[in-house]
């Protein structure tokens, strides 16, 4: 017997599909979901595949799945075409930031929308942030990512017109250690228009940003 139950309904009741979070799953119970999936020809995203899970799947479920080691994600059964209209993008502060940004890109991706990520734009060098600013107002949603402490949200608030989806990020040390730091400055932000996730939740931010876009067609 399976020790999971499928839930084929959710996109239609939801707005998105049902996703396959990984982390703590028993190796028979990822390979069961995977094969089922396989049988049933069913569109699914894998999140928080970690290479060793990866690793440990036998070869020919490895060959179906397309595999991103940075996000630690995997696609089954993706074959949709990606909008091209300039709806969501993705701002990091660091370099660091990049895996869980990926996440929210190949999640977006996923979901049929495409999603540019801005990366390393923090404000220790603000002028790099000044330097692609017209480029990110273009977006209707803007997913921001930052860890230390969070400077990033507020000041990215403060010069665009679209709604912020935060996701702070565990990057840093000392008092920054863990993304709690930068959680609670997207929770204090002073620049309103401020959504702010779980730490390193980019799963989370996409979908956040698929539903306002799935609610008013953008």
């Amino acid at each position: 017997m399976d020790n999971f139950v499928w839930d084929k309904d959710r996109k239609s009741r939801t707005g998105v599909a049902e996703a396959v979070f990984c982390s703590h799953k028993s190796h028979t119970d990822l390979q069961a979901i995977i094969r089922f999936n396989m049988t049933n020809n069913s569109p699914v995203l894998f999140t928080r595949l970690s290479l060793q899970q990866w690793q440990a799947l036998p070869t020919e479920l490895q060959a179906v799945l397309d595999y991103d080691q940075c996000s630690a994600t995997a696609l089954l059964n993706f074959g949709s075409e990606l909008s091209t209209k300039k709806q969501v993008c993705i701002v990091t502060a660091g370099t660091s930031d990049l895996a869980v940004a990926t996440e929210a890109k190949r999640t977006l991706a996923f979901n049929g929308y495409q999603a540019p990520i801005f990366a390393d734009l923090g404000v220790a060098g603000l002028w790099r942030l000044m330097d692609k600013i017209d480029d990110i107002r273009q977006y209707k949603i803007i997913i921001a990512l930052a860890g230390m402490e969070g400077a990033l949200f507020s000041v990215l608030a403060g010069l665009v017109r679209a709604p912020i989806i935060a996701v702070p990020t565990s990057v840093g040390y000392g008092v920054s250690s863990e993304g709690k730091l930068a959680l609670d400055s997207a929770l204090g932000s002073c620049s309103p228009g401020i959504l702010t996730v779980n730490i390193d939740n980019g799963f989370g931010a996409a979908n956040a940003a698929i539903k306002i876009m799935n609610q008013f067609n953008l």
